[in-house]
């Protein structure tokens, strides 16, 4: 067992299977040809060929390609195309911060397999014996990776919040945490990865953040997002990482960023360089 792995599971895709997703002359995403063809359906919305899915060149208003697309989701939704939709909308961007062109649910972006964001925040306390940091376990009824491990917090970043915004209101409805305590997380950087799922093609970006917490805080979820806390040593949650596949599969990342930026994976680790290059798959 090795913190190496995963990094390859969570990059394991075939490039063959997909066909780009362009708006004008950008590649925003790439979907299976079998959804693709069932974009044909509508053909005032996508132009499909060969080789790519193009959203079509009349649709150059922002809120008609919102529409537009909305529309056919909700038909391929009625047909069974598509389970369901959640009514939460991302932006369709390379890249946090740019306009995007249109917004897409958020229950589709991996079919469509553009770039979604997120915010993962480690909690972290100062012991007399060294650092400890809170974990969560996901409930065992969750729809996505019931009962496995967490960060404390962590979320999707979708459209119309900023990032400050966001990380409050996910502090607040996983752990319990003030605007005051959230306020003194460092934003450390981020990790992205693209990884092949049954629904498509994860294209992932995540914003990660430290946040000391005094030793009398003890975490509280609001949301129903996370059954139990714990909080371990963070020798004993590499292990856990290094030895297991108990942690959500991205999170395993997250805390091997935490990590290498800490010096708990030295330079003389064998998996070193690999672990810090391969923490960006841009």
């Amino acid at each position: 067992m090795n913190y190496l792995r995963h990094i390859h599971m969570c990059n394991q895709w075939d490039p063959s299977a997909f066909i780009p997703f362009m708006v004008g002359e950008t590649e925003y995403g790439r979907m299976r040809p079998t959804f693709a063809n069932e974009l044909r359906r509508f053909p005032d919305t996508f132009i499909i060929d060969d080789c790519a899915v193009l959203l079509h060149r009349d649709l150059t208003d922002f809120a008609a390609r919102n529409s537009a697309v909305a529309n056919a989701l909700d038909e391929l939704v009625n047909i069974g195309v598509v389970d369901h939709v959640m009514g939460e909308l991302f932006p369709v961007v390379n890249a946090w911060g740019e306009q995007p062109v249109f917004l897409l649910d958020r229950a589709v972006v991996s079919v469509f397999g553009i770039r979604a964001f997120g915010q993962h925040l480690n909690g972290i306390v100062k012991t007399e014996s060294g650092l400890s940091m809170w974990i969560g376990r996901r409930a065992a009824d969750r729809f996505a990776f019931p009962d496995q491990l967490d960060q404390m917090v962590a979320g999707g970043l979708p459209f119309g919040i900023t990032q400050a915004e966001n990380l409050a209101k996910e502090c607040e409805e996983e752990a319990g945490l003030s605007p005051e305590l959230v306020a003194q997380a460092i934003s450390t950087g981020f990790i992205s990865y693209r990884r092949e799922t049954d629904a498509g093609l994860r294209s992932d970006t995540i914003f990660c953040y430290d946040l000391m917490l005094p030793t009398s805080f003890r975490p509280v979820c609001t949301d129903g997002e996370v059954a139990k806390f714990y909080l371990w040593p963070v020798e004993d949650v590499a292990r856990m990482v290094c030895e297991s596949d108990a942690f959500k599969a991205n999170c395993n990342l997250v805390v091997i960023d935490f990590l290498l930026r800490h010096g708990l994976i030295a330079a003389d680790h064998p998996e070193f360089q690999e672990l810090s290059s391969g923490l960006q798959a841009l």
